[in-house]
């Protein structure tokens, strides 16, 4: 994490999403369940922040990502958006739909791994967040649908043209976002889209036992492995095999490799520091 910060504080209190901090660990729970938990402008904009402080905290090895009630998010709220929306000017238009690709392009740049908790359904936006995280863990019953067809948008909607076909292929993710069908979740794990898929009530628990894994690891080695899985994505090899050897040279100068090497010597387990 960056050692560096300017005049601009923490934020103390997030008012849109419920948020707690423990042991490395930072978990967002989407809480408007009478709305299934759709995204308001304000949502969006917090996520967007919340992301974009993570580099400068020493206190957030891993993000969770989860909703209250009966879904993890179904995507953009209908009336407090889709309907303000179409009073709106293309240039305001255009800041909201920049708004909304910024929180996935923080997501996928923000050095902790995130975990989606996915119940219910991850619709829409709430998909497409579901998608830019490191981990999903699934509920047997929960499902997928990218709806952006549905509503008269193009289905490659905040980076999902760019992620999906690079999780599951061109052709299915064509599939996916053009017919903007639903996506069981045993169906979600066959085509590649499920890290982990658990039985209904479990999957709070089972994405805590990855987050506190995660968290309690060698932090740094996992936050540029993250880095360089999405970065490596637009290079050719060439480009990503230097990029690889100087990442790796720079951890060998690490306490962790260090730290590695004293515990596999002295016949015990590594108490990483994340640095």
């Amino acid at each position: 994490m960056s050692p560096f910060r300017g005049s601009a504080p923490f934020t103390k209190e997030w008012q849109h999403f419920k948020l707690q901090r423990a042991d490395g660990v930072a978990t967002i729970t989407f809480d408007r369940p009478d709305k299934l938990n759709a995204l308001t402008f304000e949502m969006y904009a917090d996520l967007r922040d919340l992301f974009a402080e993570i580099p400068h905290r020493d206190d957030t090895r891993v993000v969770v990502l989860r909703g209250e009630g009966r879904a993890f998010c179904s995507g953009g709220d209908v009336d407090e958006i889709i309907g303000a929306t179409l009073q709106m000017r293309p240039d305001e238009l255009l800041a909201f739909t920049r708004m909304t690709g910024d929180v996935v392009r923080a997501m996928r740049e923000s050095p902790a791994p995130v975990i989606a908790a996915i119940h219910g359904t991850a619709a829409g936006a709430g998909s497409v967040l579901a998608l830019a995280s490191d981990f999903r863990v699934m509920a047997r019953s929960a499902k997928f649908a990218f709806l952006f067809t549905k509503v008269g948008l193009a289905g490659a909607d905040m980076g999902a043209a760019y992620l999906l076909p690079r999780l599951v292929g061109l052709g299915r993710a064509t599939q996916l976002l053009l017919l903007g069908d639903s996506l069981p979740a045993e169906r979600a794990e066959r085509w590649g889209l499920v890290s982990e898929l658990v039985d209904d009530g479990d999957v709070d628990a089972a994405a805590r036992r990855l987050a506190e894994r995660l968290a309690s690891g060698p932090a740094q080695a996992c936050s540029l492995t993250k880095s360089l899985l999405t970065r490596e994505l637009d290079m050719d090899l060439t480009g990503a095999v230097e990029l690889e050897a100087m990442t790796q040279a720079l951890l060998m100068k690490g306490d962790d490799y260090r730290e590695f090497h004293a515990a596999f010597t002295g016949r015990r387990e590594p108490q990483w520091k994340g640095r």
